[in-house]
């Protein structure tokens, strides 16, 4: 089970893929989830590599796909089919992987999920419990670059409940199509480059990037009385909004012990998050900032937990918090 962040404001659900149902459905419909809901564990599947519907158009990397009905009964186990081999990094399990997808239901060719149309991919956690038991096995051991396809039975996906808002049945084998775009570990780091921290009154971050937890160096001054949001490694990709969803290491330390509370290195799992469901720190510090950055985020408390921290949290009341952030990527 996935540790939940102490930053978290708003309790978080499972990881949400965007659906919009059918090509007929308004764009807006895109919030309304086919997310699984928590899944029990299942049997390792035997993996085959058929049979899976033709992809008639769409066939490039990152285009929509169209993918059609199902021909005949579907494979009982699961079938994967590598349709573009890439040549990036390997797929882990555990690994956070940002893809678009296409999901539909095999004898009906109904099209339940898919992030192309609101042009925005999603990040999923190939973690047992975190999303569907197809995707944690049929992508394991893929390299980002490839689009891969897949037919998932009943029994790594939804399960004889099946999922009535998505309209699908608990006997329905379901079409994945998914692009990987990106893999994250416990190993990723921020990528980009180095910008002085020479205000002597700030606490100073180290700019190690193999994946472990860089130091966190508090001066022997009183704490800042507003934010502090500064880079320490400036990356070069998009900026973010509000929001945005983000994926992230971090560590987190309070400034007059310099005391570590919280931090995805010591918790050997990435954490992903909106900017609307965290700490006021957190979404106005990152507001703004680009992904592949490290940024120094230093918390007033007013703008933290104030005088209600987190019970068993180890924060104090009144504490000013200092994070050093690694954006790996958003959504």
């Amino acid at each position: 089970m996935r540790r939940r962040s102490l930053l978290i404001a708003v309790p978080a659900g499972m990881v949400t893929l965007a659906a919009c149902g059918d090509d007929k459905d308004d764009s807006s419909k895109a919030s309304e989830s086919a997310s699984p809901s928590a899944p029990q564990a299942a049997p390792s599947p035997k993996i085959v590599d058929g049979p899976v519907p033709a992809i008639t158009a769409g066939t490039k990397f990152g285009q929509k796909p169209t993918v059609a009905k199902g021909s005949g009964d579907p494979s009982k186990d699961l079938a994967v089919k590598t349709v573009i081999a890439g040549g990036g990094k390997v797929v882990a399990e555990n690994d956070y992987i940002q893809a678009h997808y296409l999901g539909q239901v095999w004898d009906t060719a109904k099209v339940f999920a898919n992030s192309y149309d609101a042009k925005t991919t999603a990040l999923v956690p190939l973690a047992q419990g975190q999303i569907y038991e197809g995707w944690r096995y049929g992508l394991v051991g893929k390299k980002v670059g490839s689009r891969v396809e897949m037919a998932v039975p009943p029994t790594w996906g939804y399960g004889e409940e099946g999922n009535a808002q998505a309209g699908i049945k608990g006997t329905d084998t379901l079409v994945f199509v998914v692009d990987v775009q990106d893999t994250f570990s416990t190993k990723s780091s921020a990528k980009g480059t180095e910008v002085a921290q020479d205000n002597v009154d700030l606490p100073k971050v180290g700019t190690n990037t193999d994946g472990k937890a860089p130091s966190i160096e508090i001066p022997k001054t009183d704490p800042p009385k507003k934010l502090v949001a500064n880079y320490v490694i400036e990356g070069d990709g998009d900026e973010l909004t509000a929001q945005n969803t983000v994926l992230v290491q971090y560590k987190g330390v309070q400034w007059d012990t310099g005391k570590e509370f919280d931090s995805t290195y010591a918790n050997k799992q990435l954490t992903s998050f909106s900017l609307q469901q965290v700490v006021k720190g957190w979404s106005q510090g990152l507001t703004g900032k680009k992904v592949g950055s490290r940024v120094l985020i230093v918390i007033p408390p007013e703008l933290g937990y104030g005088d209600n921290p987190p019970q068993g949290s180890g924060i104090a009341k009144g504490a000013t918090l200092v994070f050093s952030v690694d954006i790996l990527a958003k959504m």
